[in-house]
């Protein structure tokens, strides 16, 4: 494959001719094989380079200016697209020719290469070992889960064991209050709810005179009540009366 590069040897811009300097002199840097085809004096390379020149990559007046670039029929770019794919290292890619080997642009298409299909070796990717590598991986997980739930399935008989005793106990207790409580819930005997309420009674009572007492305490202006005297009986008034009448 032959690179192309469509040039003018007579042009009057500066700027034409640095850009053609500069695609000229690395190619040469890079080792690049190239043929320089000059518009100017040949006007079979003119009309060829306009005519397959893509029309997107045409400027609004449709004249391609020079520096042009091919690989043989295809097209590569202008001075601008060289000098952004001189910026990434990917001058090899733009191109369309390989990188030579251990070349920075060569590592990192291998990186790319690596990244997007595994690694190679010979020319060949590495299936077997990737698939050998995911079996391993696959039985190491399975023996691993394995591991966890007879782990699991251990801790939890020694939960049962150790708790069995307090299960016991709490059994236990939980009959002896559904005995208490069936103690609490018999029914109370006829007698023994009369004689409750008599003593109910009787308390009341006994408070009814002491609150009475306390407030005959409390007040002194109260009259304390005598005891009447009994009249006398008429035959004593009769004899007293029959006495008084003799000492006259």
């Amino acid at each position: 494959m032959v690179i192309k590069v469509f040039l003018a040897s007579s042009s009057g811009s500066t700027a034409i001719k640095k850009k053609q300097q500069d695609v000229l002199g690395f190619l040469e840097a890079l080792k690049v094989d190239y043929a320089p085809l000059d518009i100017a004096c040949n006007e079979d390379n003119r009309m060829w380079m306009r005519e397959n020149v893509p029309v997107e990559k045409k400027p609004t007046n449709g004249i391609p200016l020079p520096p042009q670039i091919f690989n043989e029929e295809s097209y590569c770019g202008d001075y601008e697209t060289f000098f952004d794919a001189k910026e990434d290292n990917a001058v090899f890619a733009f191109l369309g020719l390989p990188p030579p080997p251990g070349s920075k642009e060569a590592k990192e298409a291998e990186k790319a290469f690596i990244l997007e299909n595994g690694p190679v070796e010979n020319g060949t990717v590495e299936i077997e070992t990737v698939e050998s590598e995911t079996v391993e991986n696959g039985t190491d997980d399975a023996e691993d889960e394995e591991n966890l739930e007879a782990e699991e399935v251990d801790e939890e008989n020694l939960d049962d064991d150790s708790l069995a005793p307090m299960k016991q106990e709490e059994a236990q207790e939980e009959v002896e209050d559904e005995e208490a409580k069936g103690e609490d819930d018999q029914p109370v005997s006829e007698g023994e709810e009369d004689l409750g309420s008599e003593e109910e009674e009787e308390l009341r009572q006994l408070e009814a005179i002491v609150s009475l007492a306390f407030e005959m305490l409390k007040t002194p202006d109260i009259p304390i009540l005598r005891k009447k005297k009994r009249p006398q009986s008429r035959k004593k008034r009769t004899s007293s009366n029959s006495q008084e009448r003799f000492r006259m």
